[in-house]
Formats: structure tokens, C-alpha cells, sequence
């Protein structure tokens, strides 16, 4: 399903990407659509979830994130979760269609003691059957390459914004220090998943410059995740002014315009979208999605509400089109984990 290689380019400028923002609505999401089924199958989603597997209490000062310590919100402060439950809700993850298990620590970079630990969760959850990928901050060459000892499929790195606007957002690290970190992973040779938040006070020009970063990345990022801002009280960006969800679909037409060949995820934000915003998305070119009740600490659709939307929408998931479970069964499966009240946490998905 290859489109021709001329399509698959390195050198966008932010002009560029800027007058494909101003294409007509129907038409951008036309020209997206058209692309996506050059590269992907139509029609299908991939799932993945997201746990957080050491909550709260971050270093770095983000000000879209309830988990830093700078910020007034009410987020618990939880060391590293035992493997046992990480392997029990990585089970619960598969079980509700997701084939890769995304863990995230609220850290601004791992300590080399913690590499034997994560490196054993990592082999773990592959047994399990799933791809795995990790979200731990900054790092190291060294520890870039421990990460793809272990077996780790992917590494999620956002940039979060444009490097114009990114010191209005996070003065704890530089823009330079998150390219560095995606350099080491793409050298380790880790999958890079990367992509942004919108709905920060950012503007046109910079949520273009942001996928400019992106796009002129050789190869491009395997994974995009497109976030809109959740905000959360107690965050500095609690009053941000909403967005447009035709502005989100757009974003998410562009970002597979420019590049085709990546998986573009809706991930936080998407439960503020109606069933008909998620079906644009779509048809823009999304095909990743989180499920679950939590994207890390924010809310997320729940499990059983994201089965009937694709279900209505005639979309397959992986799972979906192997697994022997009938979907009305598997409906009342993600409902029963959701409401399980055994368990002192619903499992808790992205960024």
C-alpha cells in the first residue's frame, strides 16, 4: 500500500504546512483521506493504553500537566507500581483490543538504577503478547540503548509545541534537550513516538512550526500523537480558552498530509470530542487511539463507549478483526473491568 516515495518528504517549510491549513475544511480532509489509503488500510484502527506506572510528584514544571510538583493540583504522589500489578492491568489492556501497552513515570529522567527494573517490566509485558513502549523523560545514549536491550518497541518523546512557544510552557528543560532524547532513541534503534498538545495559547504559526519539526525529522516519527489540552485545576493553563474541534481535525488532516507514513493518534482531549468531531478525525486520517477510563491521571472515553463508536462506524481494530470474542461480548468485558470495584484503580491511559 505504498504511495509513491515522492510523497514521502523530508523538506517541508513552515510556509508550506501553513498553506495547507488554509485549504478549504472538506477539501483538507479529503486530500488526508486520500493519502492515508496509500500508506494504511482503510477503515482500521490501531489500539494502544497507557499506564502510569510512577505518579506524580515530577520535577519539571510543564504547565499543561497536573503531575508536576510545581503545580497546585491534586495528583497523588506513587512510587514505582509492583510488576505484578503492571503485568495484571497490561493483561486488562489486551483483553480490551489494545496491542501496545504504553507505561509513562512522572520523572524528568530515569537514574541508571532504575534501568534493571524497567528493563524487566519491559521483557514482561512482551510476553504478554503486546508491542511496549515507555514514556520516562530525558535520556542518555547509554540508557537509550539499554531500553532496546530489554526490548523496548517504542519510546514516547513529545516536543509538545513549536520551539518559538515552548518557553512559554516548560522552563525546566529546553526544546534542544527533547530533540536530543528522540537523537538517542532513533540511534538505539527504538520506534519514536512524538507529537504535541494544542490548545496551550499557541498560534497558527505555531502549531505549523511544531509539525515542522516533526516532518523534517529522517525518518519521520513512527507514531504522532495529537493531544488536545485537558485542563486540569491547579495547572497554570486551567483557563485556557477551548478549541475548535474543526481546528483539532485539521490539525490531525495536516499531520497526515505531511506525514503519511506515521500513525496518527487522537490522545489526550478526545473525550471532549463528540462521536461526529472522532468520525472527521478519522476520516482526516487518525488511526491510533488510547482507550481506557484515564489517559495517565486526565480523563479518557470509556472502553465500552470507544467499542460502540467503531462499531458504528464500521472500524476494525486489530484485535477486532482476529480475535474470537463476538463484539457484544467484548463490550460487556471492557464494562465489567471499568466498573470492577476490587481494584483501586481503573487503568490509567496517554499522552
Amino acid at each position: 500500500m505504498e504511495s509513491p516515495e515522492k510523497e514521502l518528504r523530508y523538506d517541508w517549510t513552515t510556509e508550506e504546512i501553513l498553506d495547507l491549513f488554509d485549504i478549504p475544511f472538506l477539501e483538507l480532509v479529503y486530500k488526508a483521506q486520500t493519502i492515508h489509503r496509500k500508506y494504511f488500510t482503510p477503515n482500521e484502527v490501531q489500539i494502544s493504553s497507557l499506564l502510569s506506572i510512577k505518579t506524580g510528584n515530577c520535577p519539571e514544571d510543564c504547565k499543561y500537566c497536573p503531575q508536576s510538583a510545581h503545580h497546585s493540583s491534586e495528583v497523588p504522589k506513587e512510587k514505582l507500581l509492583e510488576l505484578d500489578t503492571i503485568i495484571q492491568k497490561a493483561r486488562e489492556a489486551k483483553l480490551s483490543g489494545a496491542t501496545r501497552f504504553c507505561m509513562g513515570a512522572a520523572w524528568r529522567n530515569p537514574k541508571n538504577t532504575d534501568l534493571p527494573y524497567i528493563s524487566e517490566i519491559i521483557r514482561a509485558v512482551k510476553k504478554e503478547g503486546l508491542e511496549t513502549c515507555m514514556t520516562l523523560g530525558m535520556l542518555t545514549p547509554e540508557q537509550a540503548c539499554k531500553l532496546k536491550e530489554a526490548g523496548l518497541d517504542y519510546y514516547n518523546h513529545n516536543i509538545d509545541t513549536s520551539p518559538e512557544f515552548y518557553d512559554q510552557i516548560i522552563t525546566t528543560r529546553t526544546f534542544n534537550d527533547r530533540l536530543k532524547t528522540l537523537e538517542h532513541i532513533r540511534k538505539a534503534g527504538i520506534k519514536i513516538c512524538s507529537g504535541g498538545i494544542i490548545g496551550m495559547g499557541e498560534t497558527l504559526n505555531d502549531r505549523a512550526s511544531f509539525l515542522h519539526t516533526l516532518a523534517t525529522l529522517k525518518p519521520h516519527p513512527e507514531s504522532v500523537p495529537i493531544n488536545l489540552l485537558v485542563k486540569v485545576k491547579g495547572t497554570p493553563l486551567e483557563n485556557a480558552d477551548d478549541v475548535d474541534p474543526v481546528d483539532f481535525i485539521k490539525m490531525i488532516a495536516v499531520t497526515r498530509i505531511i506525514m503519511p507514513k506515521s500513525y496518527v493518534r487522537m490522545s489526550a482531549g478526545r473525550s471532549s470530542l463528540s462521536a461526529e468531531a472522532q468520525a472527521l478525525c478519522f476520516m482526516a486520517g487518525a488511526n491510533s487511539i488510547f482507550c481506557g477510563c484515564k489517559l495517565l491521571t486526565t480523563p479518557n472515553a470509556e472502553m465500552s463507549e470507544d467499542e460502540l463508536l467503531l462499531h458504528k462506524l464500521g472500524i476494525n481494530t486489530t484485535l477486532a478483526t482476529s480475535s474470537k470474542t463476538p463484539a457484544d461480548d467484548r463490550i460487556a468485558i471492557f464494562s465489567a473491568i471499568h466498573h470492577n470495584k476490587s481494584d483501586h484503580k481503573c487503568f490509567k491511559l496517554e499522552d
